[in-house]
């Protein structure tokens, strides 16, 4: 399967670069443990050897957490009355994975249904795809999200096989069966973070009936099936959704990098990396890039600071990862951070950040 990623200890020389951008790495993070899912078996089964690693309890706990004290209750009412509805929109595998972990856990369907709702919105992220300066392509993220001391302990990483062989790879929590984080081995990367477009309820209620897809549905959809870095933009791009959000793409070849800004219709921008013109590098976090960043909330600044700071020669996973521990991009609402290049499946690493 894949080995260990790249060392979080960075080089002597980085650690200076780093040092005169003002930026620290973060204490102690973690590794997640990696799952093997095989989509060769039922949906509602192949979830079901990794429950078993879990506390049932704790897994019941949590959930009901996440969605009862963030889900208004007329929401929870409504997806409760119309649950079998909704089981025949929403799409294969997922809503069978869902039924299967629900079953397995003795939870109602419409809480499940929702737990995966909820995630699909509040991420705010820090996304960044870079090219070095011998035309090689890395892919980063944090993940930062409410919920830090509950979502820490549910982070998995999670290899998807197919005939017993990697198809993708991706990082996500126990009960939610889309992906945020992910890669297609030697084919492309992808990230999401959210775009924020009104209420998450408004939009999922407006959009599921229309039998739009989840953000993080399409990712997982993307790496199934794309074949190769243009056809996951086109995917990533054009397939209708149920809310905004920011794509995030690293293929295997120079310029193949892009942050595609979306409607729920269709891009609204499509940002590519021009390393010839200097721009070797992406940063995306939760605002429109053409836009100024809210002062309060400015995540872009210290990012592009600390790339620079580091150098296109200089660049490397373990220097993304670094630059990814920069406060404010790495703060307290910050779960996991991953760090993958498609062209070098076998490193792909995520770590658990402000573990309790």
């Amino acid at each position: 399967m894949r080995s260990a990623g790249p060392s979080a200890r960075p080089a002597p020389a980085l650690l200076l670069l780093l040092a005169g951008a003002g930026v620290f790495a973060a204490a102690s993070p973690q590794a997640p443990p990696l799952f093997n899912v095989s989509l060769d078996m039922a949906p509602e089964l192949r979830w079901l050897p990794v429950l078993q690693h879990f506390d049932p309890d704790f897994l019941r706990a949590a959930m009901a957490h996440i969605v009862w004290d963030n889900v208004p209750k007329w929401v929870l009412e409504l997806i409760r009355k119309t649950v079998r509805m909704l089981e025949l929109f929403l799409p294969k595998p997922f809503i069978g994975e869902i039924r299967g972990m629900c079953d397995a856990l003795n939870f109602q369907l419409a809480d499940c249904i929702l737990l995966n709702l909820v995630y699909e919105s509040s991420a705010f992220c820090t996304s960044i795809v870079a090219q070095d300066s011998r035309g090689h392509i890395y892919h980063g993220r944090n993940l930062d999200y409410a919920f830090g001391n509950l979502l820490r302990n549910l982070t998995m990483d999670v290899q998807f096989l197919k005939n017993g062989q990697v198809v993708f790879t991706g990082t996500t929590f126990v009960g939610y069966v889309g992906l945020w984080t992910g890669q297609s081995p030697h084919k492309f990367t992808v990230s999401g973070n959210e775009r924020d477009k009104g209420w998450w309820w408004e939009n999922v209620i407006a959009a599921l009936f229309q039998r739009h897809s989840l953000i993080s549905w399409l990712i997982r959809t993307t790496l199934s099936e794309s074949e190769n870095f243009e056809a996951a933009v086109y995917k990533l791009a054009k397939t209708p959704l149920i809310a905004d959000v920011y794509y995030i793409v690293g293929g295997t070849t120079p310029k193949e990098g892009v942050v595609i800004t979306r409607n729920r219709g269709g891009p609204a921008d499509i940002w590519p990396l021009d390393p010839l013109n200097g721009a070797w590098f992406l940063v995306e976090t939760n605002y429109d890039h053409w836009k100024p960043v809210p002062k309060g909330d400015d995540r872009r600044t210290p990012a592009i600071k600390a790339l620079n700071a580091t150098g296109q020669a200089n660049l490397s996973l373990e220097a993304l990862f670094q630059v990814l521990s920069v406060f404010p991009v790495y703060n307290n609402y910050t779960i996991y951070t991953t760090v993958m290049s498609a062209a070098n499946p076998e490193k792909y690493m995520t770590r658990i950040r402000n573990p309790g």
